[in-house]
């Protein structure tokens, strides 16, 4: 028989909140969490405003969580991955795994960037002296090691895997797990994506690229905004969200909450830009294509898209090309919408961010709003502007999850309810 692939836990640590329950109920109500970058070093750069975690009303600081030799072994983001991570194993009740399970749970998380700050103060530290070089330099700016300390601190023996693959690192890790576990390779998959990329360099280096919003320095809440006709580009954000995937009858004889089962996943290349979409959207196309195929569901089974729209003119235009052209005669029955309207873009946290967002959507049966879209540019789809919507009665909820990334790598998830 077909193993079947279920979400059993989920963490998250973003700029919408801390934990699932946080996060979803912040995206349901549409409010923001893109806020004003502090400090005369930012003052200079074209964009001055990003998604940044918050603990309570202070910027969030992993010193609160881990010591200070904790802290010199890792890069921010593999802090955020490891506290999304106790959050999602303790969501699934498996805090406690015995060595049997541990052998057969494994590890798929990435990372879009590494920490390029740290790369610049090495570079500096090394002008006084080879001494002065942290022996902890290369593992924290190795893409693969949150899935390392993830895999070491748990014990984690199954599949120890990670992914870089732009912007779309946190879908193609949950889908590379969902193959995993189908294929018999492990039970349990911990996986997602992680990204702390805030930084003077990082933004000064896409602002360059003329990808981030320049108009909205004084009013960040409303920066991002996707299919709005006034959008001028995406809001950098930061943080993790991490899944457990588990093979159905694993969870079922565990007694598990079942949040969702995923049915398929596609993926794609575009073979065009370096940073731009194909125009005609194939690559999207393509991808959510193979993921309806791989889900054995009908294109009018699915009702619900959450786009990868980062607010981006070019992007979000060619992303609904695709959808247009793939749903056809049914596209004025679907809801599409994007959450980074809330949280801005996560890079390689994305997609699994929003995963978890879609999730919530199937499971609840409400499709989160698209903030800040006051002008829709196409009025032929709902997009569920500004506010939340019930999902409409059907027999079964069904969801796409799109993830594109620079270099034309494209990944689709297809989430349904569990029945």
């Amino acid at each position: 028989m077909q193993r079947r692939v279920v979400v059993t836990g989920i963490g998250v640590v973003s700029p919408v909140g801390t934990g699932i329950k946080e996060a979803w109920k912040n995206i349901v109500s549409g409010k923001s969490g893109i806020s004003k970058l502090e400090g005369p070093e930012y003052d200079g750069l074209p964009c001055k405003i990003a998604g940044i975690i918050k603990d309570g009303d202070s910027k969030f600081n992993l010193s609160n969580y881990f010591s200070k030799s904790e802290l010199k072994t890792m890069a921010p983001a593999t802090g955020y991955a490891l506290l999304a991570t106790k959050q999602a194993l303790d969501d699934s009740k498996l805090d406690k795994m015995d060595d049997k399970l541990k052998y057969r749970t494994g590890v798929a998380i990435g990372m879009g960037m590494v920490d390029l700050e740290d790369i610049c103060k090495t570079y500096e530290a090394l002008k006084k002296g080879y001494h002065h070089v942290s022996p902890f330099f290369v593992p924290r700016i190795l893409p693969n090691m949150a899935a390392g300390q993830i895999s070491i601190k748990y014990g984690l023996r199954g599949p120890n895997h990670s992914v870089s693959t732009a912007c779309a690192t946190g879908a193609h890790a949950i889908g590379d797990s969902f193959r995993f576990i189908k294929n018999g390779d492990a039970d349990v998959m911990v996986c997602g994506g992680a990204e702390a990329c805030i930084s003077p360099i990082s933004i000064a280096g896409f602002c360059r690229l003329r990808a981030l919003s320049t108009s909205f320095n004084n009013e960040p809440e409303k920066a991002s905004r996707p299919f709005d006709k006034h959008r001028d580009g995406f809001v950098m954000g930061e943080g993790s969200a991490i899944l457990i995937l588990e093979e159905l009858q694993h969870a079922l004889d565990r007694n598990s909450h079942i949040y969702a089962e995923i049915l398929g996943y596609g993926l794609s290349g575009d073979a065009s830009h370096l940073t731009a979409p194909r125009s005609d959207g194939t690559g999207a196309f393509l991808a959510m294509e193979r993921a309806i195929n791989d889900s054995k569901v009908e294109i009018k089974d699915v009702l619900y898209v959450n786009a990868h729209a980062t607010s981006t003119p070019i992007g979000d235009s060619i992303e609904i090309k695709a959808i247009k052209s793939l749903f056809d005669t049914y596209t004025a029955g679907i809801a599409v919408s994007s959450t980074k309207g809330a949280h801005g873009h996560l890079l390689g946290a994305a997609g699994n961010l929003e995963a978890a967002f879609t999730i919530k959507a199937v499971e609840e049966g409400i499709l989160p709003p698209t903030v800040n879209l006051e002008n829709i540019e196409d009025n032929d789809i709902n997009f569920v502007p500004k506010t939340s919507q019930k999902w409409k009665n059907c027999d079964r909820r069904v969801a796409l999850k799109n993830a594109f990334g620079f270099g034309g790598t494209n990944a689709s998830l297809c989430f349904a309810q569990y029945i």
